[in-house]
């Protein structure tokens, strides 16, 4: 189905086809799964009846299967041993669909990475881990340093997965990023480990709560996750942060230090593992697809949230992220609808993160392009949109007989599932002087048909030191010309 801008899925249908490359800790994951119906008489531990086993790429393979899954073509970098393990998982990442090339680097004597899960039903009873976290040797760093450098200009967003396994271990990260950097790739970082330096110079890091403490090298209690990213921004040198928190979402702290809260979207978790996985992939392919940073971290919120409702080192597909972001638009739509005391508030909690507001009105009884043009002018010129709609009653004394076309419930779900509207505010007086006394607008917006002094509530914003903007009319569209029309024989 194709989808538009103004489709919630938009973004998810760029994902296909953008390339994205990955560099870092592959390892196999192994799950062995069974059903426990007593305790063993050798010793106080269940007893795992085994009913089956598979096995699956984890680690920056796990990164990779994301990325894979919404449609990016993928390139990989990373290092196995010389065993049947490594075998194992250069046979399961050449299955996936998506990966253009799979540069695993060979070592002999090294054993690849396995982590092995004993599942009884969704419950995770144990992990075992089989591994090598050694340093690489030096013929082995070299060689893959020179196939990131080779990789030149094709692949625009590079992730590097640290599992701390020893391929991104002492500078070979900051070599890696320097290298990408230098072939024009932005970088996102999956990070491990208490110095964050080593990634200076990637575009994002994504650490987890425990891991942003473990750099910081203090606790971090719930609410100071902001104050603890700017401050190793500034110590560090770093870019953007996405931190995930779990059961409280996720938090993007900017290059510059703004704080964006992204409240969590799972509705049930069986399983976290890999989900760090999901977002850096998720991240990584909307940056490649040209999303701003704060609306490629919002489509990691809502693949994360799905991703943990799932069993083992899963992946998140397009058509399912497609789906939940329509869920989600559903929801912030509702969210949007306010009455004059919910706006008021929100209102005041906008300000005092430092943004501008602003503030238009009307019927809206048949939205069509002219209105979208003037509501996308209105939010352009401020950081929130308040709408004021009048109500049905509101809109028969202004109108006449045989308005609204559309009752006042359904014009509201309209205007609130455009991304240029913030808030919508029904009023039932002939006009929203009331609103913005109250609310106070930085600016306020009317169409150029109108003329300064007949805008209601000019005078008043302007008296606050607000500004009033006339914004331009898109020839041949009216509400009233469109109702004719359809009367019309």
């Amino acid at each position: 189905m194709t989808t538009g801008p103004g489709d919630p899925a938009f973004l998810v249908e760029r994902l296909q086809g953008v390339p994205v490359g990955c560099i870092g800790d592959v390892m196999l994951d192994r799950f062995v799964h069974g059903t426990v119906e007593r305790i063993s008489p050798e010793a106080p531990v269940p007893v795992l009846r085994v009913a089956g086993e598979e096995t699956m790429a984890g680690g920056a393979g796990n990164v990779v299967r994301n990325l894979a899954a919404l449609g990016a073509r993928v390139r990989i970098a990373g290092v196995i041993g010389d065993d049947e393990a490594g075998v194992e998982l250069r046979q399961r990442l050449s299955e996936a669909d998506g990966i253009v090339a799979a540069e695993l680097l060979e070592v002999a004597g090294r054993r690849t990475t396995v982590k092995t899960r004993f599942l009884a039903g969704t419950q995770q009873l144990l992990r075992a881990d089989s591994e090598t976290a050694a340093a690489l040797p030096a013929q082995c760093t070299d060689a893959l340093l020179a196939a990131v450098a080779g990789w030149g200009g094709a692949w625009p967003v590079a992730v590097l997965s640290d599992y701390a396994k020893g391929v991104l271990a002492g500078r070979m990260a900051a070599e890696i990023i320097a290298r990408l950097m230098a072939s024009g790739s932005r970088v996102v970082v999956d990070p491990k480990g208490a110095d964050f330096g080593r990634y200076r110079g990637a575009e994002v890091i994504t650490p987890n709560r425990r891991e942003l403490a473990v750099a910081a090298g203090a606790g971090v209690e719930p609410g100071e996750e902001a104050a603890c990213a700017r401050a190793l921004q500034a110590r560090e040198g770093l870019g953007a942060m996405l931190v995930t928190l779990g059961r409280d979402g996720m938090l993007l702290v900017d290059a510059g230090g703004m704080a964006l809260a992204l409240p969590a979207e799972a509705r049930e978790v069986f399983d976290v593992s890999g989900a760090g996985d999901t977002v850096a992939a998720t991240l990584a392919a909307a940056l490649a697809a040209g999303a701003p940073l704060a609306e490629a971290a919002a489509l990691a919120n809502t693949a994360a949230g799905i991703v943990v409702g799932k069993v083992g080192t899963a992946v998140v597909r397009a058509r399912e992220l497609s789906d939940a972001m329509r869920r989600r638009q559903l929801l912030v739509g509702e969210a949007k609808l306010c009455d004059l005391a919910m706006a008021s508030e929100q209102v005041a909690a906008w300000r005092r993160q430092g943004l501008r507001i602003g503030f238009t009105n009307g019927c809206f009884d048949l939205i069509h392009p002219g209105h979208v043009s003037l509501l996308s002018q209105a939010r352009a010129a401020c950081d929130r949109l308040v709408v004021g709609l009048n109500t049905d009653s509101s809109v028969a004394r202004l109108k006449g007989t045989g308005r609204p076309v559309q009752p006042a419930a359904a014009r509201a779900t309209v205007l609130a599932s455009l991304a240029a509207v913030d808030v919508v505010v029904p009023f039932a007086d002939d006009t929203p002087l009331a609103l913005i006394v109250t609310l106070r607008p930085d600016v306020l917006v009317k169409g150029a048909d109108y003329r300064l002094e007949d805008v209601v509530g000019a005078a008043e914003v302007q008296g606050w030191g607000g500004t009033v903007l006339l914004a331009r009319l898109e020839p041949g569209f009216s509400t009233s010309a469109t109702i004719a029309g359809l009367g019309a024989p």
